[in-house]
């Protein structure tokens, strides 16, 4: 049988396919002459992919749209002004115009790869804006790499370049925002299509993943005012620790610092998926750089060093406070475990106190019902005594004994039996109570 009819026959794992096209889905764009490369991202909530769609729907309605690439994720389309690009990430889309430019163009400051597109439309589009940059893709016949150099202020701002691609290319850019946008300035001087096509994608991915992995700075700059907080408030806590001196201190103290966790793992909880994230898209930022495979340009930072020198601390400094805040954590259950042991030691102390009252209270009890006993016999015994002495003073006439002799006799024999009787008894539950055990 032919191999084809044998698989056809397989039941296949319904994931299969999806899967075998997220894997081939977002090729780059090939890009060839002069472009102009219009890139806005919005971070939104985890339920606008619906509303996003619909907005995209709205698009075409007013152009000829043809769609070259779709997917739930992601779109494609092409009309006589542009080409756009649509893509669906967990927290934020991004939306990618392409618009070609004539050789030797000049382009206004506000010019936009998205011109074309109603206002209304971009207005409608769900989320909040989050990066907007733009790649100006020129050959160096257009543009000479010289001429960007030597039109640079001595005091003017740090621009950022390198030759990428195996020297294949130019990349210029400040990172600054200009009428809404950061630029990149690219120009090509022995680039394939493909290659122009990923080296843009690269850069705007940069600008994106750069903005988004600093969305964690924030957070780490009031994580760290609460942080200070925090910490010196466990080591008041600790100092009241060693001033204890009786049990409701110390079941003071121990409340406090079972707040002072709440409060800790509720922060960890909150920060833990925005730092995680910042991690992820720092090191996306620094694969993306390493794909560009920079060479120097002599008087220009590459974009490696630029990230390193304005990116990295920012990343260092969200990462110090997680791992401030994991400490503070271990801290706080480190301490709050010591105490407990603490108090549970007096907790012990106090029972086993309790545990000697009660033993001697016991033998209080069974010396006092030792007593009892003895006080029984007696009672036994003279009760027992009088019955004989009526016995004997019944009998007299056939026996012709002496009652009070008779009654005399008999009560050191009533007595050893009582407590024979007694003491029988008082090891008989003895030793039912050991057995029991």
């Amino acid at each position: 049988m032919h191999p084809r009819l044998i698989l056809a026959e397989l039941e296949e794992h319904p994931l299969r396919q999806r899967l075998n096209n997220e894997f081939h889905a977002r090729p780059s764009t090939a890009l060839s002459g002069a472009v102009l490369v219009s890139h806005l991202v919005f971070k939104h909530a985890a339920t606008t992919g619906e509303a996003e769609r619909e907005n995209l729907s709205k698009l075409c309605q007013g152009h000829v749209c043809n769609a070259i690439d779709s997917s739930d994720s992601h779109l494609m389309i092409e009309t006589g002004a542009f080409r756009m690009r649509w893509e669906l990430h967990t927290e934020f889309s991004t939306y990618t115009f392409y618009r070609e430019l004539t050789p030797g163009e000049t382009l206004h400051p506000d010019a936009t790869a998205f011109d074309a597109v109603h206002p209304e439309w971009l207005r409608g589009i769900p989320g909040k804006l989050m990066v907007a940059t733009q790649v100006e893709l020129r050959s160096t016949q257009e543009i000479q790499p010289e001429s960007v150099l030597a039109g640079l202020a001595p005091n003017g701002r740090t621009l950022g370049g390198a030759r990428v691609a195996d020297d294949a290319a130019w990349v210029f850019t400040d990172f600054m925002i200009d009428n809404g946008f950061s630029r990149f300035l690219v120009l090509n001087d022995s680039m394939t299509q493909r290659q122009a096509g990923r080296t843009v994608q690269r850069l705007v991915e940069i600008e994106t993943y750069r903005m988004m992995a600093l969305l964690g700075l924030p957070v780490a700059k009031e994580v760290g005012r609460w942080l200070y907080t925090g910490e010196k408030q466990l080591a008041e806590l600790m100092e009241r620790i060693g001033q204890a001196r009786t049990p409701e201190d110390e079941r003071s103290v121990l409340a406090a610092l079972s707040a002072l966790a709440a409060d800790v793992e509720n922060s960890v909880a909150r920060t833990t998926f925005r730092f995680g994230a910042s991690r992820a898209y720092h090191g996306l930022v620094t694969q993306r750089i390493e794909e560009l495979r920079e060479t120097r340009i002599p008087g220009l930072p590459t974009l490696y060093e630029f990230m390193q020198r304005r990116l990295q601390p920012a990343m260092k400094t969200c990462e110090a406070i997680s791992r401030r805040q994991e400490e503070l954590s271990a801290r706080v259950a480190r301490n709050s475990q010591l105490l407990r042991t603490r108090v549970d030691i007096e907790l012990e102390r106090q029972n086993q106190e309790l545990l000697t009252q009660m033993n001697s209270r016991a033998k209080l009890q069974l010396r006092l019902q030792e007593t009892v006993e003895g006080l029984s016999v007696v009672v036994l015994t003279y009760y027992g005594s009088q019955l004989v002495q009526y016995l004997a003073k019944g009998s007299k006439d056939l026996h012709h004994l002496n009652p009070d002799i008779v009654t005399a006799i008999s009560i050191p024999v009533i007595a050893g039996l009582v407590a024979w009787g007694t003491r029988r008894m008082r090891r008989k539950l003895a030793a039912e109570e050991t057995g029991g055990r």
